[in-house]
């Protein structure tokens, strides 16, 4: 199957899953504060104040995880407590769109290798197949030895997909397509809260020059964070 109808596919399900789980679209520009450059992306939490005062607004984030990485660690939201991560869906025998989209994810690691504060976190969506040796093996051939700064993770397949509808992609068994599954190409930028503050097709060249360029706008709002909290 051609790579382009792969893609329309991915981005048909995206456009469902988003629209099933009463998301914001990654198109949305609300800031809610000044300071913020980059949008919180998804459906914000009301929580209800006494005395008839207006609700306060709380960003979606996104909900506990527990996943194994290729070294065989057990890796949860803690794991990237403080840090700003990039995450993505793949399957290691994939033969359309995640050679292209491990490329273009491997781009962005280069470019940020070198800060502690980025990670990189992968699903597999075939973890039948995609043991811990197998993604240990695939990690390795992309180059990536440090498995603390790019995880590549597996768990049951409802976990999996479920965190997909959370990143606002979408991921699913598909006996109709090549491969035996049809997902999203998107990667999805998150913060140090668990905010969803960027979506980006990892098809696309100018796409992912784009998370390139505004991972380090978010990097900088967290510092600037930080240091008026710290004052």
């Amino acid at each position: 199957m051609k790579i382009s109808f792969l893609r329309s596919v991915g981005h048909l399900l995206l456009a469902l899953t988003v629209v099933s789980a009463g998301l914001t679209l990654p198109s949305c520009t609300q800031k809610p504060t000044q300071e913020a450059h980059l949008p919180y992306l998804g459906e914000p939490e009301l929580v209800v104040n006494p005395a008839g005062a207006a609700p306060d607004t709380i960003p979606y984030t996104v909900p506990a995880f527990t996943l194994t990485n290729q070294d065989s660690q057990t890796i949860t939201n803690q794991t990237f407590a403080g840090k700003v991560y990039v995450t993505d869906f793949f399957f290691a025998t994939c033969p359309s769109i995640c050679p292209k989209m491990q490329s273009e994810l491997l781009r962005v690691y280069e470019q940020f290798k070198g800060n502690p504060n980025v990670l990189f976190l992968s699903h597999t969506i075939d973890p039948a197949h995609d043991s811990i040796p197998v993604l240990r093996d695939y990690a390795e051939r992309l180059g990536i030895k440090d498995a603390s700064r790019w995880h590549f993770a597996t768990a049951p397949h409802d976990t999996i997909f479920a965190l997909a509808r959370a990143y606002m992609t979408a991921a699913q068994v598909d006996k109709g397509v090549v491969g035996g599954y049809a997902h999203s190409g998107t990667f999805a930028l998150i913060d140090s809260h668990r905010r969803i503050r960027g979506l980006y097709d990892g098809m696309e060249k100018t796409e992912v020059d784009r998370l390139i360029r505004e991972l380090p706008e978010l990097l900088r709002e967290e510092a600037n964070a930080q240091a008026t909290a710290a004052k």
